[in-house]
């Protein structure tokens, strides 16, 4: 099984994805003029993606989230193809993408988890919303250790300035 559902009082955790999330972002800055900053805020699917040490030991005050999109709508919007969610996506070989099974009972379609889209939300605001009901599911242990794993390599990887040479 992928998926649980917390009840409302358990504690957040790596792995909750949570409906409804408020992200901010810039629309409009000025460096000539920086008090006259335009902002937005849309309500998104979140998943936590702080180690749960930090979230067990109350060392996070704030969390970080990625976006979490329908994958119909991305390959509505032509981001990915849909023979790429088939294949690589699902099967981790697509860099900064991370393919989410439907769950039926959690009612979840399948699911995009965008690691280049990183939020960082207060933890307060997150307990409020998941007491509210809007925490949809808990991805579970090896599953969740997958997830994460794939988040690291995102961000962990080396890059060389160019291809060693080979000769012919």
């Amino acid at each position: 099984m992928t998926y649980r559902l917390p009840s409302h009082e358990e504690t957040i955790d790596q792995g909750d994805i949570i409906e409804g999330c408020p992200i901010l972002s810039l629309v409009r800055f000025d460096p000539d003029r920086p008090n006259e900053i335009e902002t937005k805020h849309a309500l998104q699917r979140i998943i936590v993606l702080t180690q749960t040490c930090d979230l067990a030991n109350q060392k996070a005050t704030r969390i970080i989230a990625a976006l979490v999109f329908d994958a119909q709508k991305v390959v509505h919007d032509q981001l990915l193809k849909a023979s790429d969610v088939r294949g690589s996506l699902r099967s981790g070989r697509i860099f900064g993408w991370y393919f989410l099974p439907k769950s039926v009972e959690s009612g979840l379609p399948e699911m995009i988890v965008d690691f280049r889209q990183l939020h960082t939300v207060r933890m307060d605001l997150l307990i409020a919303l998941c007491q509210r009901g809007q925490r949809r599911a808990r991805v579970q242990p090896l599953y969740r250790e997958h997830l994460a794993k794939h988040f690291a390599d995102t961000y962990s990887r080396i890059s060389l300035p160019q291809p060693y040479e080979t000769e012919p």
